[in-house]
C-alpha cells in the first residue's frame, strides 16, 4: 500500500484494529480490502503493502497475505513480479468493450446449444448452478465467479461449432479480467443471480433456440432482472487527479 493512501483507508484501519487483535482470520481483513477497494479508499493502482495492512491492524502477515491472495484470484488485485500486488485499473469503456464482443457469441452459443444439447450437458449445467447456491451459502465470492464463468465457458462448448468454443477460449480470460463476467464487485442479489442461470439451463433444456438466445443475450448485456445495488448508490470516492510519481506507488504500465 502506497504511503500516500488515503486519509478514509488509513481511518479505517485504525479503527478495526482491535477487534482483529481478537480474531485473526483472513475472512476479515478480505471483507476490509474488498471494502475498500468498493468505497474507493484504496483506487486504481494503488499498492497493496502486506507487512503495511498487518502492521497497522495488528496481526500477523499470514492472514493478510491469505486475504491479498484471495482478491488477486477475484481479479480486484493484480500482482507484478517484484512490485507487489496492486489494485486493478479497469475503465468502463474497456468493459463495454468485452460486452459488446460477449453478447454476440453468448447468444449464437445458446441458440446451437439449444437445439441439440444432451441430458449429460444439460446435467453438467445444473451443477454449475448448484455450485453457485452453495457459494452464496457460504458467501463465498472467488467459487461463485468461478462456477459462472465455468458456466458460460460449457455452454460455449456445447454449442457444437469448435470455431465458436475456440473464440471463447480466446477472449475468456480477457473478460475474466475486465470482469464482464461475474462481477466480483457486484452488489446485487447472489441469490437472485444464481437463480437467474437455472433460467437460463431452463430454456436451453426447454429446446427454444430463439427465447435462449435473447435471455443470454440480455444477460450477457447486462438487461437481466437481477439489478446491482451500486448502481443507486452515490458515485464512488474518485481517485486523486494527481499522478502518482513517487516509486513504488503506480504499477507499471504493462509493455
Amino acid at each position: 500500500m502506497a504511503s500516500h493512501a488515503s486519509g478514509g483507508f488509513v481511518s479505517t484501519l485504525a479503527t478495526n484494529k482491535d477487534r482483529f487483535r481478537k480474531t485473526l482470520i483472513s475472512d476479515q481483513v478480505y471483507d476490509l480490502l474488498r471494502q475498500a477497494v468498493v468505497e474507493g479508499d484504496l483506487a486504481p493502482n494503488d499498492r497493496v503493502v502486506e507487512s503495511e495492512i498487518a502492521r497497522r491492524l495488528g496481526v500477523s502477515q499470514a492472514p493478510v497475505r491469505e486475504a491479498v491472495k484471495r482478491l488477486a484470484r477475484e481479479g480486484l488485485f493484480t500482482h507484478v513480479p517484484r512490485r507487489g500486488h496492486f489494485v486493478v485499473e479497469i475503465s468502463s469503456r474497456d468493459a463495454e468493450y468485452a460486452r459488446q464482443v460477449r453478447e454476440p457469441l453468448e447468444s449464437l452459443a445458446a441458440q446451437l446449444a439449444a437445439e441439440h444439447i444432451t441430458e449429460d450437458q444439460l446435467a453438467e449445467l445444473d451443477a454449475q448452478v448448484e455450485r453457485m447456491h452453495e457459494a452464496v451459502a457460504t458467501n463465498d465470492v472467488s467459487s461463485f465467479r468461478d462456477a459462472d464463468i465455468e458456466f458460460h465457458t460449457l455452454v460455449s462448448r456445447f454449442a457444437g461449432n469448435p470455431f465458436l468454443a475456440r473464440m471463447w477460449e480466446v477472449i475468456e480470460p480477457s473478460l475474466r479480467t475486465l470482469r464482464a463476467i461475474s462481477d466480483p464487485l457486484f452488489d446485487g442479489d447472489r441469490r437472485a443471480m444464481a437463480e437467474e442461470h437455472g433460467r437460463l439451463v431452463g430454456l436451453l433444456r426447454s429446446r427454444e433456440p430463439a427465447k435462449a438466445a435473447q435471455a443470454f443475450a440480455d444477460h450477457a448485456a447486462g438487461r437481466g432482472p437481477v439489478p446491482d445495488a451500486r448502481e443507486t448508490k452515490r458515485p464512488r470516492k474518485k481517485a486523486a487527479a494527481t499522478k502518482r510519481t513517487t516509486a513504488g506507488k503506480t504499477a507499471p504500465k504493462p509493455t
